[in-house]
Formats: C-alpha cells, sequence, structure tokens
C-alpha cells in the first residue's frame, strides 16, 4: 500500500505558480472594487485625494485578506477541476468561495433590516472576485502557463 505521493516538487511549483495567479487576480480585482467605492463616477476627485483616502490600515487588511482569498481559491480550483472540462464543477467551486466569503462579510441583522441588499452586494462583489480568478487560472490552464493536478 505504499504508494507514491501525487505531491512531487513539479507539483508544488505548479500550485505555488496557481496560487501566484489567483493571489494577483484577486488583488488586483479588490482593489478595482475598493477604488470604485471611494470613487463615484459621477465626480472626480483629484487623484491624491483618491490616494489620501485608499492609504491606511482598511487598504492593507483588505488586500491581504484579498490576496490570501484568491490564493486559497486557486489552489482549490486548480486541485478541483484536475482535467475534467465539467462547467457545473468549475461554477460549483467560484459559487461556493462566493458564498462563503460574501455572507461572511454581511451582519445579518442589519441585511434583513435593509431588505437583504448587503447580502446580495457581499456576493456580487465576492463573485466578481472568484469568476475573475477563475477567468485567469482558465486562461493560464488553456496558454499551457499553469498544469492541471495530475499533468506534470
Amino acid at each position: 500500500m505504499n504508494q507514491a505521493s501525487p505531491f512531487t516538487p513539479a507539483e508544488r511549483l505548479e500550485s505555488l505558480k496557481a496560487a501566484l495567479c489567483g493571489a494577483t487576480c484577486a488583488g488586483l480585482l479588490s482593489l478595482a472594487q475598493l477604488i470604485s467605492h471611494r470613487w463615484p463616477l459621477t465626480s472626480l476627485p483629484p487623484l491624491r485625494d483618491l490616494l489620501s483616502s485608499l492609504a491606511g490600515l482598511t487598504l492593507l487588511v483588505t488586500g491581504a485578506i484579498a490576496l490570501l482569498s484568491g490564493a486559497l481559491f486557486a489552489l482549490t480550483y486548480r486541485y478541483a477541476i484536475r482535467r475534467d472540462d465539467n462547467p457545473q464543477l468549475k461554477a460549483g467551486v467560484v459559487l461556493a468561495f462566493t458564498l462563503v466569503r460574501g455572507l461572511a462579510q454581511v451582519d445579518a441583522g442589519s441585511a434583513i433590516t435593509q431588505n437583504f441588499w448587503p447580502f446580495f452586494a457581499a456576493c456580487g462583489e465576492s463573485l466578481v472576485l472568484f469568476g475573475g480568478c477563475a477567468i485567469a487560472l482558465n486562461l493560464a490552464l488553456r496558454w499551457q502557463w499553469l498544469q492541471p493536478f495530475g499533468e506534470k
């Protein structure tokens, strides 16, 4: 019963590449979302006002959470899809991460009194985040920058 571990150094390198891809994509998408919350399209403040509102602990914590979430999503996504071309499986991984992250961000009591809109908003942002990561990972797999689990 001594089987060789599928986690070879080549597989670990591919996992690292996937995690970096997911973290980068999630970080950029999270930054774009944060900017869109601070900078409404109806009135464009000077760039220095935007940068001063983004400076600080909120940006660092939000960015760190997005990077970690994107990396963990990418690792899970790579292992879940393997060589399978099942769109329901891919969408299921995205939806699972979307619901966990989106629903965890919202205070239930407040959301219920606001007709559930905070739930929809948080899940929508998480769907953009993880959907974007899935698109980036699928492109990396298609262009063979990244290999599915079990390919090396």
